[in-house]
Parts: structure tokens; C-alpha cells; sequence
């Protein structure tokens, strides 16, 4: 099998791809693929250096003022183009779209030269490039409810992020042996996205000085970019709190802390129900489309997470649902119980054999 993958742009796309495709290694040791995205995002540094094969396209989002959209619209057209070239030389069986400018290209050119193609959306608000594709695709994958409503029934299954077979399936350490914590004490972990958030890090420097003196441990996660500055105004706080700039094995915290806090990325989500953790949701309303908060809602509305809204941010409130939630066992419980409902840990499973039924109505 010969599978052309693009996702473009964001680790939001990018890393649910990587998920897929490398389960389909597990399954077919012949599989070939080729991955489409930019000439200078992130995808163009990440996919080359894992040895998989990798074609940039020169496109923008449709962005700007009118001039500079009507330059963009020529640079997507030029694009089109070169997809086809793309796909005439590789061949490909199909092509699987994740999101980003780059998928509009290679799955619209895959189109049009009758080539099976499918589209996977990550979040509960459908993003511009599957909005564009949704009429010429022949099979689409969602994660949530909302969206799949919005897309056509016939063509459409909820199957979830790949990202959560990942991490059911890896190795999982306990953060109680990562940070020297004693094995029954409570921990909360904090996390904005690898990133960080100034605003939500000034809240929590007052947060985290009345956190101090309660019975649980708080790994708090700064982001690189603010780790120096919250370090040397929070140098006062006792062993309870622990400041760290970055986490690179986020599944295992989230598996064994009482308590994530986390924003509403779509990969994010999918690995809190998929290791059905209990989670208080703080979604970034920094995104296109406030997608984050829809996000988070589909799970608050199935009781699965609670949810604070960054504009009703305060310290006294951030700590009083902490200390709540971990006075009341039994509702820690019921929101691990729900989340584990939505989890969807088959999810590169089940996409896989998807792609199987595409390709055999071919």
C-alpha cells in the first residue's frame, strides 16, 4: 500500500498523522509513504529527521488583506499543480488529509485525478481546509460529536485521535517515582501546552503560593519561554510545588496524577479520556474559531472534565475546585469513569481498517 499524508502547520495536525502512520508499519510491512505539508513549518523538520520521505509545498493560508489573499489564492493555485505532479510520480493508493493549507492542495489535486482520499478533524469545530474538502473527499474521520454532525452522515465516522492508541499503548512511568513524591500523597499537574501561557502563569504565581500549604504535591509547568522569570519570583515556595519548563512525557503524568490541568488542544483531550484521568479544563481563547472551548465543552457536557473559562481565571477560584475536587473522591471517580466513555483508545484500529473498506470500493 502507497500513502501520501499530509498535515501541516501544527503538532495538532502533525502528530496524530505520525500516530497513524506508524501503526500502519505495524500492520503492513510493505507500506510506503510520503508526507506533504510546508516548506518551513514544523513538519518540514520533524518528518525528514524520522527517515520518512517528504515534500513541501510553497502555500499560505488564505489570510491578510485582500491583496495579500489574492497573492495566496495564486501561490494555492501554482500548488495544485505541483500536487499533481507529486501524486503522478508517487502513485499513491490514497491520500489522507489532517488539516492544515497543504491538505487543501494534495487531497483537492488527488481528487480530481480520482484518487481516494480521506480527511481527519481533530477538533469539535471543523477547520477551514476540511471545510473546503468536505464535498470532494470519500471518507472523513472526527473526534467529536459536534463535528460529526456538521459533516455528511453517509461519509462520515467518529473514530478519534490516533494520538490515544499511542498512549494506552506505551509504557507508562508514575509521577509519584518521577518527582520523589511519597506514593499516597495527591498531585496535580498544570500544564498550558509546551508553550506556556503568561496570562494564565500570572494567576497562578498567586495560585501556587496558597497551593503550598495544602496536602498534595502541584508539578507546575511553566513553558521554556517563562521558566527563569515564574523560578526566581516563586524561589520562596516550599518542595511541594515543583517548577519545570517542559514535560516530554506528558501520557504518564496524565495517567497517574490525581488531577491534569490542562488547555483543549485536540491531542491533549484525546489522551486525557483515552487514560481516562479526571481533568479541569482551561481552554485558550487564543484560536481560530474558539475551537478549544467547544473542545472542552463536549466533555463537561458528557461529565467528564470540569472547565474554567481563562476569563473567569482567579487564584481564589483555580484553588477552591482543586481543593474540592480532591475532598471529593467519588467525583474524581465519575470524571475518570466518563472520560474513559469517551476515550477512544482503538482509534488508529479502527481508521485503519477504514481506509481498508475506502480502498476496497475503490
Amino acid at each position: 500500500m502507497k500513502i501520501i499524508v499530509s498535515a501541516g502547520g501544527t503538532g495538532g495536525h502533525l502528530y496524530p498523522a505520525l500516530a497513524l502512520v506508524e501503526y500502519i508499519k505495524t500492520q503492513d510491512a510493505n507500506a510506503k509513504f510520503l508526507f506533504v505539508g510546508t516548506t518551513d513549518r514544523l513538519e518540514s523538520q520533524i518528518v525528514p529527521e524520522l527517515g520518512y520521505q517528504y515534500r513541501g509545498l510553497a502555500v499560505k493560508g488564505l489570510v491578510g488583506n485582500p491583496l495579500q489573499k489574492l497573492k495566496n489564492a495564486f501561490i494555492f493555485m501554482k500548488s495544485l499543480k505541483e500536487s499533481k505532479q507529486i501524486l503522478k510520480e508517487f502513485q499513491p493508493d490514497i491520500v489522507i488529509g489532517f488539516g492544515g493549507y497543504p491538505s487543501a492542495s494534495i487531497v483537492m489535486a488527488a481528487s480530481r485525478l480520482k484518487i481516494p482520499t480521506m480527511i481527519h478533524e481533530q477538533n469539535s469545530i471543523i477547520g477551514l481546509t476540511n471545510k473546503v474538502l468536505i464535498k470532494r473527499v470519500n471518507k472523513i474521520v472526527c473526534c467529536y460529536q459536534k463535528a460529526y454532525n456538521e459533516f455528511p452522515s453517509n461519509k462520515t465516522v467518529l473514530l478519534g485521535n490516533p494520538r490515544a492508541s499511542v498512549v494506552t499503548n506505551q509504557e507508562l512511568k508514575d509521577i509519584h517515582d518521577l518527582y520523589h513524591i511519597p506514593a499516597k500523597r495527591q498531585t496535580v499537574v498544570i500544564v498550558m501546552g509546551s508553550l506556556g501561557s503568561s496570562s494564565v502563569n500570572r494567576v497562578m504565581k498567586e495560585a501556587l503560593r496558597q497551593m503550598q500549604y495544602d496536602d498534595y504535591d502541584v508539578i507546575y509547568v511553566t513553558g521554556k519561554k517563562y521558566y527563569d522569570e515564574m523560578k526566581e519570583e516563586l524561589s520562596d515556595l516550599n518542595d511541594s510545588i515543583h517548577l519545570v519548563n517542559y514535560i516530554d512525557d506528558m501520557p504518564s503524568l496524565i495517567s497517574s496524577c490525581d488531577i491534569i490541568v490542562s488547555r483543549a488542544g485536540a491531542t491533549t483531550l484525546a489522551e486525557i479520556t483515552a487514560l481516562g484521568a479526571a481533568s479541569l479544563i482551561i481552554p485558550s481563547p487564543y484560536v481560530v474559531a474558539n475551537h478549544q472551548e467547544y473542545n472542552a465543552r463536549e466533555l463537561v457536557n458528557a461529565k467528564a472534565a470540569r472547565m474554567i473559562l481563562e476569563k473567569d481565571l482567579t487564584a481564589d477560584r483555580f484553588v477552591s475546585e482543586i481543593r474540592y475536587l480532591l475532598k471529593n473522591q467519588s467525583v474524581l471517580n465519575s470524571l475518570k469513569a466518563h472520560a474513559c466513555q469517551l476515550g477512544k483508545p482503538h482509534a488508529c484500529q479502527d481508521i485503519y481498517q477504514e481506509i481498508l473498506k475506502t480502498l476496497e470500493r475503490k
